[in-house]
């Protein structure tokens, strides 16, 4: 199981300084647009306290966290769905990914340019879901035509396909032109696995993120308030940054100097961590535990997801093997201070491949080869 989020917006609405800020890396951050051409990787750990406090009660050195990739992809421009400023390019690196992090300028600098006079939020985000639907329409009537020229196969089973799928996707071509998002369209469960191998941009769960300057921490930004009605509409979730306090924070080299230095500004948690707990959640992803008395490690894994499916998570063997599964909860852990007294109070349970993994799970899974 992984999650990969890709970073876009407009040029120079500071995509590149929170992808520093996200993943410590030095990425070219400059005044002009497509200073970023091929997109920068990073990887993130996925903060989770309770994997601290496991290893610490189990006087275990080795933690493994849960990890997150994100993508930092070069700012999209009107007209990007035609090849504008690379954009078919750049397009091309969102169908990678799991979840759109949408990040919106909501400052104003008159040293940072920005593709228009003024800065518009609610104009910017249109800018760019025209694009990505515009895209989508262009990949949905492709794939029609292809479909259109099957009926008239002599292959009966073939043909049959092909009109489902031309019914399908003219019920997509319609509501894409009339600027409807994908996962905006009313699809039944059938239809929705029928168009996930089309990969479509406006398919995917999308994070708004606003990024507001130092002034507007903790006080009330114009901008944001545009953002967030926005977002409202597609019920997509919205978090501030301020990407440039962020991205010093994170240059800091002590635990103590990152600390005194959100106490200056007023931060009880960084930003960048709602950021990832947020992108985690969008996907409906969850976190369970194992350990071998040598390391601790964390787990993403689907919220409905069975004991055996969580075994193959680790590897292929564990779920084509699996036997049974010891499990406890984190918080029982937390609660009795060690394994023996969990058991005590039988705390521990044994599961068969159908039991339905719980967040904070920790497990030992049994399986023959």
């Amino acid at each position: 199981m992984s999650l990969n989020c890709g970073i876009i917006g407009l040029p120079n609405v500071g995509k590149s300084t929170i992808f520093s800020a996200l993943t410590c890396l030095s990425v070219k951050v400059e005044n002009y647009p497509f200073c970023t051409i091929e997109p920068n990787l990073g990887m993130v750990e996925v903060p989770d306290e309770r994997l601290t406090k496991i290893a610490d009660i189990l006087d275990i050195e080795k933690r493994i966290p849960a990890m997150v990739e994100f993508v930092d992809i070069a700012g999209l421009v009107e007209g990007a769905s035609k090849g504008e400023g690379l954009g078919n390019q750049f397009l091309s690196h969102i169908r990678e990914v799991n979840v759109i992090i949408h990040i919106v300028r909501c400052f104003e600098d008159p040293d940072v340019s920005h593709p228009y006079e003024n800065i518009d939020p609610t104009r910017d985000i249109e800018v760019i879901n025209m694009e990505l639907i515009l895209a989508d329409l262009q990949t949905v009537e492709k794939r029609l035509q292809k479909n259109i020229k099957l009926l008239k196969s002599q292959d009966q089973k073939l043909k049959k396909n092909a009109q489902n799928s031309v019914s399908l996707l003219e019920k997509l071509q319609q509501e894409l032109k009339k600027g409807i998002p994908v996962k905006n369209i009313e699809l039944k469960v059938e239809e929705k696995k029928n168009i996930k191998e089309l990969n479509l941009l406006t398919d995917k769960e999308v994070l708004y993120v606003c990024n507001i300057d130092e002034n507007s921490i903790n006080n009330e930004n114009k901008f944001t308030e545009s953002v967030k009605n926005y977002a409202k509409k597609e019920n997509a979730p919205v978090i501030e940054i301020c990407g440039k306090d962020e991205q010093e924070i994170a240059a800091l080299k002590s635990e103590e100097e990152k600390k005194e230095f959100m106490k200056m500004l007023g931060l009880e948690d960084l930003a960048l961590n709602r950021l990832i707990k947020t992108a985690y959640n969008l996907l409906g992803l969850r976190t369970f535990f194992t350990e071998n008395g040598k390391e601790v490690r964390a787990w993403m894994f689907k919220k409905g997801s069975k004991a055996h499916e969580a075994a193959g998570i680790i590897h292929s063997d564990f779920e084509e093997g699996f036997i049974k599964a010891e499990v406890f909860q984190c918080a029982d852990l937390f609660d009795y201070g060690s394994k023996a007294h969990i058991k005590e109070h039988g705390k521990t349970r044994i599961e068969g491949k159908d039991y339905e993994v719980e967040d904070g799970d920790i497990i030992l899974f049994h399986f023959k080869v």
